[in-house]
């Protein structure tokens, strides 16, 4: 009778009182994190889709510089505390932000030269972060042996990202207008790129082509490798140490932008910047 009585009641407040938003369940300090989704300033053309030599740029030209410093102050609007790049632990990208300090690599292109350790030397950051991470397919069938299986083989057959079914062709459009040839600047390129509705289109691009291969294999190798990828990346960015007052840049390429705005937009931990939020700061 009583546990009726109690359920009436918490029923009546409900209705008269309404719910609290999901929101102010979780009341504590976010750690704010601006995601930066870059293209590979060296044009290692290792991604799916591949720039041709003479659409490329190069930001060592002076034009180009001036257009990477511009990018840069943008950046640095955010304030950041702490940077995290796409890196593997071996890249060894703490001895070298040492070495970039004293004068070295500003001949190099990669945008890990060009703005992290930038963006860390002018604001006095003294580590970067290293999140890169292999995938749980690449420990099966590298780290345990399992690439010869028969079970892998046949999940990887045909998985090349080569379809040339109507919406892969759309994605091939949408992907080729996005190069630097198209904007009036990295910055404004930038923008675009990082914008809430590219992320969207871009991750739709998993969503498509290779993922309907056979009943499940694409959508299997989609979360054994790529989602996996990123889901370990994030949880390598989670183990940085954090608090309220600390502004977290994680510059990455923009295929990992895509996965890790869906993450840090659910995560109770963090309040997710919009890179185009930056126009208003000083």
């Amino acid at each position: 009778m009583k546990t009726s009585i109690l359920i009436m009641l918490m029923t009546i407040s409900t209705f008269l009182f309404g719910q609290k938003k999901p929101s102010e369940y979780f009341p504590d300090p976010k750690t704010k994190v601006l995601v930066v989704g870059s293209f590979h300033f060296d044009y290692p053309n290792q991604d799916a889709h591949k720039t041709e030599k003479n659409d490329q740029v190069d930001v060592l030209k002076p034009k180009t510089a001036a257009e990477v410093t511009e990018l840069v102050n943008y950046i640095k609007k955010f304030k950041p505390t702490k940077i995290a790049i796409e890196a593997w632990p071996d890249w060894k990208a703490n001895e070298k932000l040492k070495e970039y300090k004293d004068g070295k690599y500003r001949d190099q292109r990669d945008e890990r030269y060009q703005l992290a350790m930038r963006i860390a030397t002018e604001l006095k950051i003294n580590e970067l972060y290293s999140i890169d991470a292999n995938s749980v397919l690449d420990d099966f069938t590298e780290k345990f042996g399992k690439r010869d299986s028969v079970y892998f083989k046949n999940m990887l057959k045909d998985y090349d990202f080569l379809s040339d079914d109507r919406i892969s062709k759309q994605y091939n459009t949408f992907i080729k207008n996005t190069e630097r040839k198209n904007f009036k600047s990295l910055l404004d390129m930038f923008k675009y790129m990082n914008s809430k509705e590219y992320h969207q289109y871009e991750y739709g691009a998993y969503l498509t082509g290779d993922f309907k291969l056979r009943e499940h294999d694409g959508a299997d190798l989609l979360a054994l490798y790529w989602y996996n990828r990123n889901l370990r990346m994030f949880r390598k960015i989670q183990d940085i140490p954090k608090n309220a007052e600390d502004r977290i840049l994680v510059i990455a390429g923009n295929g990992h932008a895509t996965v890790l705005r869906q993450l840090f937009t659910s995560s109770p931990e963090y309040e997710y910047v919009e890179f185009s939020n930056l126009d208003s700061k000083k």
